[in-house]
């Protein structure tokens, strides 16, 4: 019985840790913290951007933060909101799924710009959970969007 729960607390404890990660993504862009958003992702970590290409390493995630689209985004305010993830965990690797809407403020109104489903790819390492792989696609009706989610 012991065991069982300390199984069961382990995986208690995973799921928050992951929750956490994905909950920090939004605020850390929103505060155009590039260092500490790409720092979310392990070192050879990728983000596939749906439409906007695919950044392999720390460098290159922090670069979309810092980056011109992204900081049009900041200069005219913007919220990154994501929903609490699905997540299955396998030992020390993990999948989460959820959706992000980025809303724009544009003249006094919140603007919807993306909707997008994710399927994060997570691995715990000696400094805990990382993002492997993070890939979103726009929910447009595309099969792209349906198969990150399923």
């Amino acid at each position: 019985m012991p065991e069982r729960i300390a199984e069961r607390l382990r995986a208690l404890e995973d799921r928050e840790a992951i929750r956490d990660l994905i909950a920090r993504y939004g605020p850390l862009a929103d505060a155009g913290d590039a260092e500490a958003v790409a720092a979310l992702w392990s070192e050879d970590g990728s983000y596939a951007v749906g439409g906007m290409g695919e950044a392999c390493g720390r460098a290159a995630i922090a670069a979309l933060i810092s980056g011109p689209l992204h900081q049009s985004l900041l200069t005219d305010g913007c919220a990154h909101v994501l929903t609490s993830p699905a997540i299955d965990l396998d030992g020390d690797s993990a999948l989460a799924r959820c959706h992000s809407v980025v809303l724009r403020h544009d003249d006094g109104e919140w603007i919807p710009v993306r909707a997008s489903a994710n399927r994060w790819l997570l691995r715990r390492g000696p400094d805990g959970w990382r993002v492997l792989r993070r890939e979103n696609a726009l929910l447009n009706g595309s099969a792209a969007a349906r198969a990150l989610l399923s």
